[in-house]
C-alpha cells in the first residue's frame, strides 16, 4: 500500500508540472499569406486607375477624372500635322487652328482666328435635334459647339463657316490630339474631348451627344436645339 501511494503521488507531481509548462507557452501569431505583398489594396487601386489602351470610353455622366484618364492613355499625335484642312484636293493652312476627322466620320475644327473659343464638330446624328419653330435658314442638327462651359447641339448656319476650308486629317483610333485647353481621343465609334480649364468633357457618337463633369442639360436659348451648361 505504501508503494502504490508513492507511485500515485509521483504521477500527480509530473502531471502538475506539464500543465504548468503549457500555461507558459507563447501564442503564435498568424503571418501574412504567402505571395500577398504589402499594401496590395493600394497597388490594385493604382493599377486600375489607368485604363488599358483598348478600353472603351467611359460611360457618359462618369466623373471627369475617368474621361481624362481615358484620353491621356492614348498616344499623342503632333498637333502641327493637324493645322491644315483639305477640300477637293486643295489644302488650306489653318494657322493656330486645328482640324481632324474621326474613324466614324465626325469632323471637328477650331476657329481661334475668328475669335471663337469653341471646338465645333459635325456629327452624323441618328436623331438630331429638330429645328425650332423660331429658327429660319440652314439648320444643322449635328453641329456641336463645345467651349468648356457649354455644349450646344443643333444650330442654324447660313454657310459652312469654318468648315468651308474642308476637313482635317484623320485622327486614328487610340490616339489623342492636344490643343489649347482641350484634348481629344477617338475610337472606332466615338470621340471624347475634355477641357482641362473647366474640368468638363463631351462624348460624341452617332447615337447622341452626352457630357462629363460640370455640364448638365438645361433649357436651350432660342436658336439652339439642345444645351448642356456648367
Amino acid at each position: 500500500m505504501l508503494l502504490a501511494a508513492s507511485v500515485l503521488l509521483a504521477g500527480c507531481s509530473q502531471l502538475s508540472g506539464t500543465e504548468q509548462r503549457a500555461t507558459q507557452l507563447t501564442p503564435i501569431t498568424p503571418s501574412r499569406a504567402a505571395g500577398s505583398p504589402p499594401n496590395s489594396t493600394s497597388s490594385a487601386q493604382t493599377s486600375s486607375s489607368v485604363p488599358e489602351a483598348g478600353a472603351p470610353a467611359p460611360e457618359p455622366g462618369a466623373p471627369i477624372d475617368e474621361p481624362i484618364r481615358w484620353v491621356e492613355a492614348a498616344g499623342p499625335v503632333d498637333s502641327a500635322e493637324y493645322r491644315v484642312a483639305v477640300r477637293g484636293g486643295v489644302s488650306t493652312a489653318l494657322g493656330d487652328d486645328v482640324a481632324f476627322t474621326t474613324p466614324s466620320g465626325t469632323s471637328c475644327m477650331t476657329d481661334v482666328r475668328h475669335g471663337s473659343p469653341a471646338l465645333a464638330c459635325l456629327v452624323d446624328l441618328a436623331d438630331p435635334p429638330r429645328q425650332p419653330p423660331d429658327v429660319y435658314g440652314a439648320w444643322k442638327g449635328g453641329w456641336v459647339d463645345f467651349d468648356g462651359t457649354t455644349v450646344q447641339v443643333g444650330s442654324a448656319h447660313g454657310d459652312p463657316g469654318r468648315f468651308g476650308a474642308g476637313q482635317g486629317l484623320p485622327l486614328a483610333a487610340a490616339r489623342s490630339l492636344s490643343f489649347g485647353d482641350f484634348r481629344c481621343r477617338t475610337d472606332t465609334t466615338s470621340l471624347v474631348c475634355v477641357n482641362y480649364a473647366r474640368q468638363s468633357g463631351v462624348y460624341y457618337s452617332d447615337a447622341g451627344i452626352d457630357t462629363y463633369g460640370c455640364t448638365r442639360a438645361t433649357t436651350p436659348p432660342p436658336g439652339i436645339g439642345t444645351l448642356f451648361e456648367c
